[in-house]
């Protein structure tokens, strides 16, 4: 055999030339797994920093939850917004499709009775937050009823404390929100507001405001950044959340079913409906649509016994 042949029958140049074929082929694979690998990597990299900014939910959004704590040290929980005495003046069957419509009856009254007496105020402070003081002392005059009027006082002035312990830290120096210069006049106008109460006298109702909740739920939103739809929504939804909330506790029903009704397509858009009708009234236009939730709520300090203040 000759010694310029390999067992393949392959010259030693050819053999040297497939070589260097291989080792050219084996370096452009390990380039591309190379380019590969930092491929892969970024990659991963861009997910993770679209993973991030996804989890960077709106700044509005925790003091939303924050307020739709039930929580949240407003005092809700002690009026039943003339549930009780709805009841008492109401001898209804004991069964419970009786029971159940009738308080379906009072709880559209009710909705219907806040939204129109209520919301334009609200509306207008998260507007207009220089107004506040107007507003308030606009509500007080518009609210003939005496219960309903401290209710509606002792909430506001809960509000207002909660936002002076809690809030004001933190929301007072901000800027970065929905509208920063509307942002700075709700938080200098709850300041004012707040001082004007303060030396007006927390007993005399004569002298300086008086702190009704929903101008001040307004001027709040706004202060702490929050949308006005959101702000008048869940105005809206903590007014049933707590009326449901009296039915348990007044064993109209379990609560079981309180969170049926609440979590119902029909009470969203019962609420939705109210806001979108009050939506542009104006605070001179704003008044009493069922005037029977007066009476019921102006009535609940004759009731015998009672374990709600309203």
């Amino acid at each position: 055999m000759s010694s310029n042949a390999n067992l393949n029958g392959m010259s030693p140049v050819e053999l040297e030339s497939e070589i260097t074929e291989l080792e050219l082929r084996l370096k452009d694979a390990r380039s591309r797994l190379q380019d590969a690998g930092k491929l892969s990597i970024r990659n991963l990299s861009m997910d993770h920093q679209d993973t991030n900014k996804n989890t960077q939910l709106p700044s509005f959004l925790h003091p939303l939850l924050l307020i739709c704590d039930t929580a949240l040290p407003l005092g809700s929980f002690a009026y039943s917004s003339g549930l009780e005495s709805f009841i008492a003046h109401n001898k209804v069957s004991s069964t419970q499709n009786t029971q159940s419509a009738s308080f379906q009856r009072f709880l559209k009254l009710s909705i219907a009775s806040v939204s129109s007496t209520s919301l334009p105020y609200l509306l207008e402070a998260y507007r207009f937050p220089g107004e506040l003081e107007r507003l308030d002392n606009d509500f007080d005059a518009s609210t003939p009823c005496t219960v309903a009027r401290r209710a509606s006082v002792a909430q506001g002035r809960a509000l207002l404390n909660v936002w002076e312990k809690s809030f004001r830290m933190t929301y007072s120096r901000r800027t970065h929100t929905i509208d920063p210069s509307t942002t700075i006049s709700a938080v200098a106008a709850i300041e004012n507001f707040s001082q004007a109460l303060k030396s007006g006298g927390f007993d005399d109702e004569l002298l300086g405001p008086n702190g009704h909740f929903a101008p001040l739920w307004g001027t709040f939103c706004s202060a702490v950044g929050i949308d006005i739809n959101l702000a008048a929504y869940t105005f809206m939804l903590n007014h049933a959340k707590a009326v449901l909330s009296a039915s348990v506790r007044a064993s109209v029903m379990g609560p079981y079913q309180a969170q049926s009704i609440l979590a119902s397509d029909q009470l969203r858009d019962s609420l939705n409906n109210r806001i979108q009708a009050e939506y542009h009234t104006k605070t001179e236009d704003a008044g009493q649509v069922a005037p029977v939730l007066d009476l019921w709520v102006g009535r609940h300090e004759l009731l015998y016994s009672r374990i709600f203040n309203s």
